[in-house]
């Protein structure tokens, strides 16, 4: 689950998510659907965690800072059915699979970009406590809890990162030298993250979400790395 870009500048990003895991099927997919910006997969992969900290604060979601919560996070998800309910997850990925569709008519994108919302809530089932809504309004909440082993964790979730990469690496070569230095510098950028939050702890929820919203950033990027790589054996597109 995203909690944001706190460590990077001092103080903690993600402070306990998903964080490369969600990244590294976006990166994956890339192979699947070559004509769809690594923004946009990007997008899709962390779309729910993209909604989640504005509705942190407008107050319609919470969560609060709890030191032992699991071994991993100090954070407790305590109410986000609106973004993290499977029900909710399958909304807005057949909502955002509809719109890529009407806006290219590329429909392996669409199928793509559908399918890596939904794996959102299925990599958090992995990860958190029981702590996932199935539907909005009921009691029931599921999570295999991962987060309780810390070594478990960071070896799934790398393991997951170098696949996606080397995914992504196998579907895309650089145009030019930005295209390699945009990638290996996010790369740099997320793993500086990662480290960033095994060992800091968030103030409180404002500063998460606040800092979470710092996850577009890292579309913009996925943005920019696109303008300069292009799928192999096949001349790119416009990256849409």
């Amino acid at each position: 689950h995203g909690a944001g870009l706190y460590s990077a500048a001092g103080g903690g990003v993600e402070s306990g998510a998903m964080f490369l895991g969600h990244f590294a099927v976006g990166l994956a997919a890339k192979k699947v659907a070559p004509r769809t910006s690594l923004a946009t997969l990007f997008a899709a992969a962390q779309l729910v965690d993209l909604v989640w900290p504005v509705l942190v604060l407008l107050g319609v979601e919470s969560l609060r800072v709890e030191p032992g919560n699991t071994a991993f996070t100090p954070l407790d998800f305590v109410h986000y059915p609106w973004t993290h309910s499977l029900l909710m997850a399958v909304a807005w990925g057949a909502a955002f699979g509809l719109l890529y569709r009407g806006r290219t008519g590329y429909k392996r994108g669409a199928f793509a970009v559908t399918a890596l919302v939904g794996s959102h809530w299925l990599l958090d089932l992995l990860t958190h406590r029981p702590d996932l809504p199935l539907v909005p309004g009921l009691s029931t909440k599921v999570g295999l809890g991962l987060w309780n082993s810390v070594p478990g964790t960071v070896v799934v979730e790398l393991s997951m990162f170098a696949a996606g990469l080397a995914v992504y690496l196998s579907a895309t070569r650089a145009r030019n030298r930005r295209g390699a230095l945009a990638l290996w510098a996010l790369v740099a950028v997320f793993l500086l993250i990662y480290v960033g939050n095994l060992t800091q702890v968030p103030p409180g929820p404002v500063a998460v979400a606040s800092s979470a919203l710092g996850m577009w950033l890292f579309v913009l990027w996925g943005w920019w790395i696109d303008r300069n790589r292009e799928a192999r054996g096949e001349p790119a597109p416009s990256p849409s």
